[in-house]
């Protein structure tokens, strides 16, 4: 007989009174010397399915095995259920069980484990109700990403994992190498000698794909990237993670404005996407975690964002009289309570800030006529603060020139970047989003460390 997913049984209502075959994997087992209830889960819904085993059918001792955390193969007739939390239940007929977990070592034996302690469980978290619910909303968010950027034209650009090149000039990056490290070559200065070394020079993982993203979207038009970015920045924060993944947009012949405009229809397009196709998973995250969640992703989805300039936004954090962890005068790098005050209580609406200060933004930002101004934009959501951050992009080779030069941006390696300036040179712009902070700001989830299956941080990296 084939297997009847779990999920389809709630969407299938011509499946009840026939019999059908589940597999998953015990969360609870109750009951009486008459009868005995499991309920299964497949990993499919958040839904479990109740299976009613009738003790005239089995024996104790072919039900020891059936614990938390055990898997089984059940077959049965699926009828209504006549008892409340649920809509039908399985009458088993048969039962296997592929895997035993002994109640005594399995770690999530008990309910109401906290999230610190799943996140020591990490290879097991997602068999949980919550990490299930949280990951099946990222697989829908990935989905609608992609498929946002198909139904407009865009080409899906893979860029480089290993790069020599470091696009924001952070310099906090995985260095990436075949030397010995016990006995690394060195030159004449004492320096470590690359050229032995696989690619003959200095590599590293990668922060981002924007460089090469502008690469082909100056040949394709509009590009999209979606892959994971490395950053060796020593953060124990809630919102930092050392491997994640993201949505770096690229488009040619496209202005700032243009650009605000795709960010903004881009994530209304992916909290829609999921509220209609991830509904039950984000109601129960909100139900557990967070009771503002759906009104406040209806709301986002439904208002248009506030565009105001970072000069008028420093402007209204001067005046507020709120008392900040970290001054703010214009120049300063805005911080999440900065910007989380504009979004949650001045604006009550999500913002997009740009003309920033050039001084703390990226050497390849698009300089303003006044000298002291680029391009960017930031979009900044409630409870998350920067979502989106992007500009657009110097097209004119001698001012992108100039600015490296003052910075001192050493670009012997980025000779091919250069090249899209001198030859053909288009106004352009892009952005990029952390997919973490998408699935966030989605799920309701407070730690970035619980959206993502297997959490690279400083010091840990167990699998």
């Amino acid at each position: 007989m084939e297997r009847t997913i779990i999920k389809d049984i709630f969407t299938h209502p011509e499946l009840l009174g026939q019999e059908i075959e589940v597999k998953g994997w015990t969360r609870t087992r109750r009951g009486n010397k008459y009868v005995q209830f499991v309920a299964l889960n497949d990993g499919s819904t958040i839904r479990n399915i109740q299976i009613v085993l009738d003790m005239a059918r089995f024996t104790d001792e072919q039900l020891k095995p059936v614990t938390t955390g055990s898997s089984l193969r059940v077959r049965g007739k699926l009828v209504e259920s006549m008892g409340k939390g649920q809509t039908c239940e399985i009458q088993a007929d048969e039962i296997e069980i592929y895997g035993t977990a002994d109640p005594e070592t399995y770690p999530l034996q008990k309910k109401g484990h906290t999230l610190e302690y799943l996140r020591e469980k990490a290879h097991l978290r997602p068999r949980t109700n919550t990490f299930g619910a949280v990951l099946r909303v990222r697989s829908t968010l990935a989905f609608a990403i992609h498929k946002f950027f198909n139904e407009r034209g865009f080409v899906y650009l893979n860029t480089p994992l290993i790069t020599a090149s470091d696009c924001e000039g952070a310099g906090a990056m995985f260095q990436v190498t075949t030397l010995d490290l016990n006995n690394l070559p060195k030159d004449e200065n004492d320096r470590v000698d690359y050229s032995t070394d696989f690619f003959g020079k200095p590599t590293a993982l990668t922060v981002s794909g924007q460089l090469e993203g502008e690469l082909g979207a100056t040949a394709l038009g509009a590009i999209y990237t979606f892959g994971p970015t490395f950053r060796a920045e020593n953060s124990n924060t809630p919102r930092h993670l050392s491997e994640f993944w993201m949505i770096e947009p690229e488009v040619s012949f496209l202005d700032i404005d243009g650009n605000m405009d795709l960010a903004e229809d881009f994530v209304k397009y992916c909290i829609g996407y999921a509220l209609e196709n991830s509904r039950e998973d984000i109601e129960w995250l909100a139900e557990m975690y967070d009771k503002d969640l759906i009104s406040r992703l209806e709301f986002v989805l439904h208002n248009d964002f506030v565009r105001l300039t970072y000069t008028e936004g420093v402007k209204i954090l001067e005046e507020s009289g709120h008392k900040f962890d970290f001054p703010i005068y214009w120049g300063a790098d805005l911080q999440s309570e900065h910007e989380r005050y504009l979004v949650e209580k001045h604006f009550k609406k999500p913002v997009i800030l740009t003309g920033y200060p050039k001084e703390i933004k990226a050497f390849y930002m698009k300089q303003n006529e006044d000298g002291k101004t680029v391009r960017a934009m930031d979009v900044l959501f409630p409870k998350i603060g920067e979502i989106i951050g992007g500009s657009e992009r110097e097209e004119n080779l001698d001012k992108l020139q100039q600015r490296i030069d003052e910075l001192g941006i050493p670009m012997k390696d980025m000779w091919w970047y250069l090249d899209t300036r001198r030859f053909g040179t288009v106004p352009h712009s892009g952005f990029g989003l952390g997919f973490e902070r998408l699935v966030l700001f989605v799920t309701g989830m407070t730690n970035i460390r619980d959206v993502i299956p297997f959490p690279r941080t400083p010091g840990n990296a167990e699998f």
